[in-house]
C-alpha cells in the first residue's frame, strides 16, 4: 500500500512558523546595542534551530547559515523538525542585520520562509543581481536587460509620474555608486540603506506606506529567495541574476544544482509553490516594530504572511522577560 504524503497545510503551520521567528528576535534582543555581531548571530541561531525542531515537519534548510563545513547549526541540507508531517523546504536568516544589531541601527529582523519540498530555489552563498517592485504593474514593465535609468522612467511612465516622484531603495556599498549616479540623473530619490536587503525589497510592496518605488542591486543570494517569498506573499514583480567572481562560486552554484549561469530568474522561479513567511522586528523600522522593553516584559511585533490567500497578519507577542 502506497502512503500519501503529508499535506503541506500552510494555514496550520504558519502560527508555528511565527514562534520560530518570534524565538530567534527574543534571543538576540539582550544583544541589540552591545557591538558583539558574533554572539547576537549566534543567540538568533540558536534559538531558531530549537524551536524549528518542535515543529512537525520534514524540514530541510535550503537557504541557511552557509555550507556544512562553515556552520555548525542551520547549514545547507541540515535537516529540522519532528520528522512528522509534510517535506518541506526552509529558507532562513536568523539575524538579517547583525551589524544593525549590535550598533542598535532600524530594521534588524528575523526572517523565515517554508514551502512544499522542491519548490525554494536553492540559492548558493554568492551575490545576486536584484530589481523588484510592487503590485500592480503589468508583467516586464522594468528587466534586468534596462539600465537603471531607464528602469526609473519605464516605472515612471506606468505609474504615470514624473520620474523625480521615484523612490529607488538601494543598499549603500561602493560598488553600487555608479548606479546610483545613473539613477540620480532621472532626478529619482535615493533611500539607501545600510544593511537588510530582505526589508529593502518588502518596502517595495507598500510604497504608500513606505514611500519606496523599487529596490535594485547586488546582495546575497540567500536573502533574494527570502525577499521573493515575502514579495509572493504581498504582491509585486521581482529578478535576480547570479553574480560569479571565481571558480569557487561557480562550483558552489553547480553543486545548488543550478547550471545555466547566466539565468535571469523572476520570483515564481525563485518559489516555485505557496509558501508561509516571517518576520520579527530586532529593532525598529518601517517593516515592523522592534522588541519593546518594559519592566518584566518584553514584546515582539511579526509579520506573518501566506500566499495562497495574500493574508498579511501583524502579530504582537508579549512575554515576561
Amino acid at each position: 500500500m502506497t502512503l500519501t504524503p503529508p499535506t503541506f497545510h500552510d494555514r496550520l503551520l504558519s502560527l508555528g512558523l511565527a514562534r520560530v521567528s518570534e524565538a530567534a528576535a527574543l534571543a538576540s534582543a539582550k544583544l541589540v546595542g552591545r557591538g558583539d555581531e558574533k554572539a547576537a548571530d549566534q543567540a538568533a541561531v540558536d534559538a531558531m534551530r530549537n524551536q524549528l525542531n518542535m515543529l512537525d515537519i520534514k524540514g530541510v534548510v535550503v537557504i541557511g547559515e552557509g555550507e556544512r563545513d562553515e556552520a555548525p547549526m542551520l547549514f545547507i541540507g541540515e535537516e529540522v523538525g519532528t520528522g512528522d508531517g509534510p517535506e518541506v523546504d526552509i529558507a532562513l536568516d536568523p539575524l538579517e542585520g547583525t551589524t544593525l544589531t549590535a550598533k542598535d541601527f532600524p530594521n534588524a529582523l528575523t526572517v523565515i520562509a517554508m514551502a512544499p519540498r522542491g519548490t525554494l530555489l536553492h540559492a548558493p552563498d554568492i551575490y545576486m543581481d536584484k530589481l523588484a517592485i510592487g503590485p500592480g504593474y503589468a508583467p516586464g514593465v522594468v528587466t534586468m536587460d534596462m539600465s537603471p535609468s531607464d528602469r526609473v522612467r519605464a516605472l515612471a511612465e506606468a505609474r504615470g509620474c514624473d520620474p523625480s516622484d521615484i523612490t529607488v531603495c538601494v543598499l549603500e556599498r561602493p560598488r553600487h555608486e555608479a548606479m546610483i549616479d545613473d539613477l540620480r540623473s532621472t532626478g529619482a530619490a535615493i533611500r539607501l540603506i545600510m544593511d537588510g536587503d530582505v526589508a529593502g525589497v518588502i518596502h517595495c510592496a507598500e510604497p504608500e506606506v513606505t514611500g519606496i518605488d523599487m529596490y535594485m542591486g547586488s546582495g546575497g543570494a540567500p536573502e533574494g529567495v527570502l525577499a521573493a517569498a515575502a514579495l509572493k506573499c504581498m504582491g509585486g514583480q521581482m529578478y535576480g541574476k547570479l553574480l560569479f567572481n571565481n571558480q569557487d562560486e561557480i562550483a558552489r552554484a553547480r553543486r545548488a544544482g543550478i547550471e545555466d549561469l547566466d539565468r535571469v530568474y523572476a520570483l515564481n522561479d525563485m518559489v516555485r509553490g505557496d509558501v508561509i513567511f516571517a518576520a520579527t522586528g530586532v529593532t525598529d523600522g518601517s517593516v515592523v516594530h522592534g522588541i519593546r522593553r518594559e519592566p518584566g516584559w518584553l514584546t515582539t511585533e511579526t509579520l506573518l504572511m501566506r500566499s495562497k490567500t495574500g493574508s498579511l497578519r501583524r502579530m504582537s507577542y508579549r512575554t515576561p522577560a
